[in-house]
């Protein structure tokens, strides 16, 4: 009996090896579908996270002159979060690595806001829109030209 147990612990050591194994290349097989997977969903192009933040500088716009601060400062921290996911998913592009000269100027709007100064409000939201329009220059994007809007991108939203 004694005899058998060498035999026997060789024999569940074989068994275990082999059965972590086949677990091991299951789960690489998984590893690498979940990879494939990752690689083909959908993310948002520059374009789409750059219209988002075009809707986001109308807004703002319209929440501010109308000294709806708290509006305010939701778009503002809208236009933020944007950025922050295009520097997050789009990061490999060129433009990517210019945008953080729209930093000084968003603090400035959101001193504005904090502040609720409507005139100061005015004159840092038409630095953060010259801004925009100095960095689509420098990137060779001088064709897409923003500016302060005069009509709400919504008619379905109150500003006041």
């Amino acid at each position: 009996m004694l005899k058998l147990i060498p035999t026997l612990l060789v024999t569940l050591i074989f068994f275990s090896c082999s059965d972590n194994s086949q677990k091991l290349s299951e789960l690489k097989k998984q590893v690498m579908e979940l990879r494939k997977e990752v690689k083909d969903s959908y993310k948002s192009g520059f374009g789409e996270f750059m219209s988002n933040i075009q809707i986001h500088h109308a807004k703002l716009w319209f929440a501010g002159v109308n000294q709806n601060w708290q509006l305010a400062d939701f778009e503002i921290h809208e236009i933020e979060e944007t950025l922050g996911d295009i520097l997050k998913y789009q990061s490999g592009r060129e433009e990517s690595k210019s945008l953080n000269v729209i930093n000084a100027p968003l603090d400035s709007v959101k001193s504005a806001i904090t502040k609720k100064q409507l005139n100061l409000f005015k004159a840092s939201f038409t630095t953060l829109t010259t801004t925009c329009n100095s960095c689509h220059e420098a990137v060779k994007f001088n064709f897409n030209k923003v500016r302060i809007p005069d009509t709400p991108p919504f008619s379905n939203q109150e500003f006041k």
